[in-house]
């Protein structure tokens, strides 16, 4: 006979027991489940004061706040040719400097040798951003206390602004707005502006000067023109101080060799004169073409004011520390000295210790015979003089970076001593 009974010694099972069609839980099963989420929030609010205990949970970013003796610098563009050497200048002077680049034409490897160079808190912070963006702008001067702004971001090739006239519309004049807004709206106080030559177009006398007609003839020269008529027209109702500079054409690199010029492959053709004498000396292009040998000056090619950019930083540093408020300070920004396409291309030959092929082509129209500044006006006003101008030492110091660097800011090559 089978014993079917369940004996006393028989452990009762944990399972649910179905009566009716419905299922009743075990009732110390849902004790412990009631027990465990009590835990949970137990834990979680004592890991909360713990945290708020904390000497670094509510410390605010130094970013955001204004520090006495500290000057914060929203340098737009700083991981570009300029803005980047303008950055490592400011760095260098114990300014904070915050960079915003959307990297269209920027490197991000200028901003890492920056922050390898400057890694202590609260020195550098880069914000990747476009400044067409509003919203990402206004959000970005609300969560940091900028006390300057050194507008460098910009497209800036004469060449393809006649491509693309549009492109350079929206990125100079309407970015530029955009930025002066948010300016406005936060209360920073200083605007240093990189301007151009280019808005003065075809001058009928030379040297320039800041009171030469702006009559600019390419959309990159209009474009400046018109956010500098903006900056000015705001200035006007505006405590704000201004600080405008046009520069000429701009060569050399960082003497120390941190920095270099590394423009997009793309746009070569655009680049400036240097960029195209390095590339026939790396052999990435046969050689260079100059148009026009029939000009009225001494050898018959088109003369230019060719500033290194070391100085230029120095310019906008100078035009930093004498910016007024409520006032407007327009320097041209030049050697005052101008240099033939011929003696460049001598000079290039000499620099990098090649033989570069020149081929002489008739003149390009539109071409003035000669371009170059009268530094009068910054000299006096703001104790500044071009050092760099020597044209073969420039160029020499942006070949080193050059070929210690053919890829760009890509994996530098190690160099023979």
């Amino acid at each position: 006979m089978l014993n079917v009974g369940r004996t006393r010694n028989q452990p009762r099972s944990n399972r649910s027991m179905p009566l009716g069609g419905l299922d009743y839980a075990d009732p110390k099963r849902k004790g412990n489940y009631a027990g465990k989420i009590l835990l949970a929030a137990f834990l979680t609010a004592l890991c909360i004061i713990m945290l708020k205990q904390s000497p670094t949970f509510n410390t605010p970013s130094p970013f955001s706040l204004h520090e006495e003796g500290v000057i914060h610098v929203l340098v737009t563009g700083g991981a570009g040719y300029i803005g980047s050497h303008a950055a490592m200048r400011l760095l260098k002077d114990g300014y904070r400097v915050t960079i915003v680049d959307n990297l269209s034409r920027g490197n991000i490897g200028a901003v890492k040798v920056l922050q390898e160079l400057f890694p202590e808190p609260g020195r550098l912070q880069f914000i990747y951003a476009d400044l067409g963006d509003a919203t990402s702008v206004n959000k970005i001067f609300s969560e940091n206390a900028f006390d300057a702004v050194m507008h460098f971001a910009a497209v800036a090739y004469v060449g393809e602004s006649t491509m693309d006239p549009l492109k350079y519309y929206h990125n100079i004049t309407s970015n530029t707005l955009v930025v002066l807004e948010s300016m406005a709206a936060h209360d920073v106080k200083t605007l240093i502006y990189s301007s151009t030559c280019a808005t003065y177009g075809e001058p009928e006398k030379m040297p320039i000067t800041e009171d030469t007609p702006q009559i600019p003839i390419n959309p990159y020269g209009k474009a400046k023109k018109m956010a500098e008529d903006i900056i000015l027209d705001f200035s006007k109702n505006s405590n704000m101080a201004i600080m405008i500079l046009r520069y000429f054409n701009v060569i050399g690199s960082d003497p120390d060799g941190r920095l270099g010029e590394a423009p997009r492959p793309e746009l070569r053709e655009h680049g400036r004169i240097s960029g195209a004498c390095f590339d026939a000396a790396h052999g990435i292009i046969p050689g260079l073409k100059v148009k026009g040998t029939d000009y009225k000056t001494h050898d018959g090619t088109c003369i230019r004011d060719y500033i290194d950019v070391t100085d230029l930083v120095d310019a906008h540093v100078k035009a930093l520390e004498k910016a007024m408020p409520g006032k407007v300070g327009i320097y041209n920004v030049g050697t005052g000295k101008g240099r033939s396409v011929k003696e460049f291309v001598e000079a290039c030959k000499k620099a990098t210790g090649v033989n570069i092929k020149v081929d002489y082509l008739p003149r390009r129209p539109g071409d003035y015979a000669e371009v170059f500044s009268d530094p009068t006006k910054i000299r006096l006003q703001l104790n500044w003089t071009a050092q760099h101008t020597d044209l073969q030492q420039s160029l020499q110091t942006a070949w080193r970076w050059q070929k210690a660097h053919r890829n760009g800011y890509g994996s530098p090559l190690v160099m023979a001593s």
